[in-house]
């Protein structure tokens, strides 16, 4: 491991509560896949399909930034485990529905139950700002290794979901994918020596994060940004399944992470100087551009190499915007700031994912990347347009600096 990934690892539990946000993170990338991939197997209907994913990714985009405020205020330990107790029999629900053939609005009702699943990622980066806040190249690091992990699930978790979905039983993927988050959110809340301190009635607690107009430009962009995800799932199975061959999606899938998961890890390494807002529009419009090559590609060699290129450009601009919101939100919700930008990929998968499954309903596969060359054009368009703000005073900073300096006061 190169020397900045093994320093922020140095830190005492580090490597502990990394390894459990790997294991809870892959329902990030095996649950939306393997409704689609069960559903499809089960009803050949990509359009349902699409629909419960994006029942899931707008029910989670909903109730997540509530379950992470309320992490903010009371902690980690007390509030993940009944809201993944809660997650999983929703799950459990929506398969046994699938399974026995009941009415679709069934479906629909066990799918909007699944939105209490905590952000793991959210909370894993929160301990790592909480250990490396006084070291912004560290945190740079960390906040690069949570990328690649993110790269990680989405390599081996579209390969595992749709693997056991078709060679096993239709509902096993997501099943999969409800023990993973058991067992990840369980052995992470165990882990209370790096918690981050629960902020009851701290200094900016009283509030949304959402207040804050840079966040409101990061989301609003990662909106879109998860248009382009939800499009691409479905599209590329669909795409794989009317050449014959639909178990190869998830090998698709996974040369996308990947080429996003180098691209990281290359980032992680670099001590850039400059401003991080300036990066972060380059990156966005860099994923935009990289979608018009998935419109020409005419067999699955072609679609994976295309895919890979368009990867390259996510993790690093993910990473960035993870700094950005550590900029413009105070440390005291600062795991609720972080959910944001995951529930505005929530809502984008959400868009994307069921606009894709009617297109490829109506025109077929091919016609499907067109959404997601639609939605990369809006991402860069929005953040053009809010590029100032991202650029601009960061209007929470004052508040976070009088709230340190009062504890240290304190303290003293």
């Amino acid at each position: 491991m190169p020397s900045p990934y093994r320093a922020i690892f140095a830190a005492p539990g580090a490597k502990q509560f990394s390894a459990a946000g790997l294991l809870g993170r892959m329902p990030l990338s095996m649950m939306g896949i393997g409704i689609v991939t069960m559903m499809s197997l089960i009803t050949g209907r990509y359009g349902l399909a699409g629909a419960l994913s994006a029942t899931c990714a707008l029910s989670a985009a909903a109730i997540g930034p509530q379950i992470s405020r309320l992490v903010d205020r009371h902690g980690q330990s007390r509030v993940l485990r009944p809201a993944t107790l809660v997650t999983v029999v929703a799950v459990l629900g929506l398969l046994f529905c699938a399974q026995q053939g009941f009415p679709d609005w069934t479906l629909f009702v066990f799918a909007a139950g699944t939105g209490c699943v905590p952000s793991v990622g959210s909370m894993v980066r929160a301990r790592w700002a909480e250990i490396h806040r006084s070291s912004p190249r560290d945190l740079h690091t960390a906040y690069a290794w949570e990328s690649i992990v993110d790269e990680l699930c989405f390599i081996f978790g579209p390969i595992l979901s749709i693997g056991l979905c078709t060679v096993w039983f239709p509902e096993a993927g997501p099943l999969f994918a409800a023990v993973f988050l058991v067992a990840g959110v369980f052995w992470l809340t165990s882990q209370r020596a790096t918690e981050p301190a629960a902020h009851p009635r701290g200094h900016g607690s009283g509030g949304t994060a959402l207040r804050s107009r840079g966040l409101q430009v990061l989301v609003a962009t990662f909106v879109m940004v998860g248009a382009i995800f939800g499009v691409i799932d479905v599209v590329t199975v669909a795409f794989a399944g009317e050449r014959g061959h639909q178990g190869a999606a998830s090998i698709v899938l996974a040369v996308y992470a990947l080429g996003s998961c180098l691209s990281g890890a290359v980032f992680g390494l670099l001590r850039l100087k400059g401003s991080a807002s300036k990066r972060w529009l380059v990156g966005v419009c860099a994923m935009a551009v990289s979608m018009i090559p998935l419109q020409l590609a005419g067999n699955l060699p072609l679609l994976a190499v295309a895919l890979f290129a368009a990867g390259l450009f996510i993790a690093p601009t993910m990473i960035t915007t993870m700094a950005l919101v550590e900029q413009h939100v105070p440390r005291t919700q600062l795991t609720e700031g972080m959910t944001w930008i995951s529930t505005g990929l929530a809502v984008g998968v959400a868009l994307g994912s069921s606009a894709a499954g009617w297109v490829v309903d109506a025109h077929g596969a091919q016609s499907g990347y067109l959404v997601s060359a639609g939605a990369g054009t809006l991402a860069a368009a929005v953040a053009f347009l809010g590029y100032r703000r991202l650029n601009g005073p960061v209007p929470h900073r004052e508040g976070r600096e009088t709230d340190d300096r009062s504890e240290q006061q304190h303290v003293a």
